[in-house]
């Protein structure tokens, strides 16, 4: 399964607003299904799931033959019980039979002693015992055959549960494969519920889940939010100075493995770790400059590279951890942007949207909050989200809005599990955030208050 579906919630917890809450239930028989969409009675949108019946599989031949064999081996399981029963009561007669032939063996020695003055009498106890034993002797013959039976059909069951386990095996593998498919399909599914979305607004961050450790306590890793799904190329990027080697991984599992499968030299060292890959190309900042470099991975060439104007540079403008983190590059839901801090603005941060293509910047947006106040920052749905710190006990603090160009102050805690953050990034598909933890990779999950789109809007 690929890594980046672990990021999907089955519970899509949003709050919904003027909108009446439809459902459409379909029959689990048909599989796993996705309700399209719902409201709590707290007004909150369910995505919900439902399995497919455990006998969705029930004409299979396979199973079939597992079930008949399983009945087989119930029914011997329960003949086995009767005959324990009637051992256990022949036992009974058994025990009582000793007891008698003690009692015997006690007589003829008195007998052997007092031979002449109570012959007769001992005699006919003796004869009276005999008597009494005379029953046992078809139970013991019963018991004998019942204890061969018993032999025989725990041989029987010893093969039938050899052929079992075979065929459990093969089904077993024959299920995986099924169940893997219905898990892809439910992958898409939930997908869909995902689109029905529209941009929301941040509420709440979880996490983090800790994928992998490696590297320097600075770098930046992240995956291409325009990438088809069954593309989840990871790109790694350690340090923030001094380096020029981007390492490729196939999926996230790949990258956990360490397996690479592409290295690329770029032409130019980068500077910090707010790099960014959008649409399968590379953005990120030329070292001791304001140039933003876009380089293709594909053709392994820089595709353009552009100026950012009045952007300052090689820790003029860092965010409070420094290491030349004076421009941030970033995409959302909208596209691709920037963040940094100009003179011109007194150090506060500037936010521009960029032409992918040219790198031309398209609208800016002047805020009033110091650059070097930041401990990181993010773009979702236009909005941009600061953090007040790098440390321990950071939080999202402000936001600014592109969209209506007005800004307030958040209080929005996350959990800073390995206290230093170098690196903090949206992903529009993932709808998570990717960070650079002291030298940890991981993943907070992001809760956003949403619209639900329907058929009628427009």
């Amino acid at each position: 399964m690929q890594a980046t579906s672990n990021l999907l919630n089955l519970l899509l917890l949003s709050l919904l607003a003027g909108l009446d809450p439809s459902k459409t239930q379909i029959s689990p028989k048909e599989g796993w299904q996705v309700y399209s969409s719902a409201q709590d009675p707290d007004g909150r949108c369910i995505c919900t799931v439902v399995a497919p019946e455990q006998n969705l599989c029930s004409r299979d031949a396979k199973s079939r033959q597992l079930r008949q064999l399983l009945e087989k081996v119930q029914n011997m399981s329960q003949s086995i019980e009767v005959l324990n029963l009637r051992t256990q009561r022949d036992f009974q007669y058994v025990l009582k039979m000793e007891t008698q032939m003690k009692g015997l063996k006690a007589k003829f020695r008195q007998i052997e002693d007092d031979r002449k003055t109570l012959m007769t009498k001992h005699f006919q106890e003796l004869k009276e015992k005999m008597d009494e034993l005379l029953p046992l002797i078809p139970v013991l013959e019963q018991y004998k055959t019942d204890a061969k039976l018993i032999t025989q059909f725990k041989e029987e069951i010893r093969n039938l549960s050899a052929v079992l386990t075979g065929i459990q095996e093969e089904i077993g593998a024959y299920d995986y494969e099924e169940l893997h498919q219905r898990v892809l399909s439910l992958e898409t599914r939930l997908r869909d519920c995902m689109k029905k979305l529209t941009c929301g607004k941040l509420m709440k961050i979880t996490g983090p889940v800790t994928v992998k450790t490696s590297g320097t306590r600075f770098g930046a890793w992240m995956t291409d939010p325009l990438a088809s799904e069954k593309n989840n190329r990871v790109w790694y990027m350690d340090s923030y100075t001094n380096n020029k080697i981007v390492r490729e991984y196939k999926s996230i599992a790949d990258f956990v493995s360490g397996a690479e499968s592409r290295t690329y030299n770029l032409p130019f060292k980068w500077a910090g770790t707010n790099h960014v890959v959008y649409n399968g190309s590379l953005y990120f900042n030329k070292y001791q400059s304001n140039i933003i470099i876009k380089y293709s991975f594909d053709m392994g060439r820089v595709l353009a590279q552009r100026s950012l104007e009045y952007a300052g540079f090689h820790n003029v403008y860092p965010y409070t951890w420094g290491g030349f983190s004076d421009i941030d590059l970033m995409a959302d839901e909208i596209g691709l942007w920037a963040v940094y801090a100009t003179n011109q603005n007194a150090g506060n941060i500037v936010i521009s949207q960029l032409n992918q293509d040219t790198l031309e910047v398209m609208k800016s947006w002047s805020t009033g909050y110091p650059k070097r106040s930041a401990g990181e920052s993010f773009m979702i749905c236009g909005t941009l989200y600061v953090t007040n710190s790098h440390l321990t006990g950071a939080k999202v603090y402000y936001s600014y809005s592109t969209k209506t160009s007005t800004y307030e102050y958040t209080d929005i805690p996350f959990h800073n599990q390995y206290f230093h953050i170098s690196m903090l990034d949206y992903n529009a598909r993932d709808r998570a955030l990717y960070a650079w933890n002291n030298g940890h990779q991981v993943l907070f999950n992001v809760t956003l208050f949403h619209i639900i789109k329907t058929e009628d809007d427009t």
